[in-house]
C-alpha cells in the first residue's frame, strides 16, 4: 500500500504565496507521474500541474507563470510553489501519483487533500 501525505495549505491573502509538499511513503518500485489536482466547491476535480520522474511539467493554462511543480525523487516528494495567489485558487488541493507497485502493476494513488483559501 502507497500513502500520499500532503502538507503545506493554508490561508493566504491573494498575491501571496504558498508551498504545497506532498511525500509518498510505503512498499513500491517507483514512483512514475506525480501531479496536483485541485477541487473548489461545487466544481470537478481539474489537474492543476504534473511532473515525470524524469522531471518533464505540465501545466494548465491558468496557472503557467505563477504556479512551479518539482520533485525530490530521492525523498519521493513533490511540491508545488503557488505565486500570485487569487482567490480563485481557492481549493482542496490533491496530491496524486502513478506508482509501480509489483513488478507488473501499476497503480493510482490520491492524497487526502489540503485546503488552500485565498482572501480578496
Amino acid at each position: 500500500q502507497v500513502q500520499l501525505v500532503e502538507s503545506g495549505g493554508g490561508l493566504v491573502q491573494a498575491g501571496g504565496s504558498l508551498r504545497l509538499s506532498c511525500a509518498a511513503s510505503g512498499r513500491f518500485f517507483v514512483i512514475h507521474t506525480m501531479g496536483w489536482y485541485r477541487q473548489a466547491p461545487g466544481k470537478q476535480r481539474e489537474m492543476v500541474a504534473d511532473i515525470t520522474s524524469g522531471g518533464s511539467a505540465n501545466y494548465v493554462d491558468f496557472v503557467k507563470g505563477r504556479f512551479t511543480i518539482s520533485r525530490d525523487n530521492a525523498k519521493n516528494t513533490v511540491y508545488l510553489q503557488m505565486n500570485n495567489l487569487r482567490p480563485e485558487d481557492t481549493a482542496v488541493y490533491y496530491c496524486n501519483a502513478d506508482v509501480r507497485t509489483t513488478l507488473w502493476n501499476n497503480n493510482n494513488y490520491w492524497g487526502q487533500g489540503t485546503q488552500v483559501t485565498v482572501s480578496s
